[in-house]
């Protein structure tokens, strides 16, 4: 069976332990990156297939990796999900907009994490 990869971009350690954890109890292989620049490079060097990405990242945003990933040829294609505080009216919109495949808001509802990314490689498989 091929590693389902999953990687995910945030800066609260305490976020980056529990989505580790719940996916990894799945069988996903979950690869960290803990600000916006490193995550980019790890994104360009990895090509992941999908992306967990937290918005409000230190150094680069993740509005800002979004346009990066989106306009590259080589990397357009990895799904990216925003996996963010920000849960105002509008905000999700505001992310599907920019680029971004799908939205979570956070805290983290657990089933609701596992369905995305299980939905995500069903389609992919």
């Amino acid at each position: 069976m091929e590693q389902k990869i999953v990687l995910y971009i945030e800066d609260n350690y305490h976020n980056r332990r529990i989505v580790r954890k719940v996916l990894s109890s799945r069988g996903y292989t979950v690869i960290e990156a803990e600000d916006g620049h490193k995550g980019l490079e790890m994104v360009r060097e990895l090509k992941p297939p999908l992306l967990l990405l937290d918005i409000g990242l230190p150094g680069m945003d993740g509005m800002e990796i979004v346009a990066r990933i989106k306009e590259d040829e080589e990397l357009r294609e990895t799904w990216v999900i925003a996996l963010t505080a920000s849960a105002m009216r509008g905000d999700r919109e505001r992310f599907l907009d920019a680029g971004c495949d799908d939205y979570l808001s956070k805290p983290i509802q657990v089933m609701e994490l596992i369905k995305k990314v299980d939905s995500f490689y069903k389609r992919v498989v």
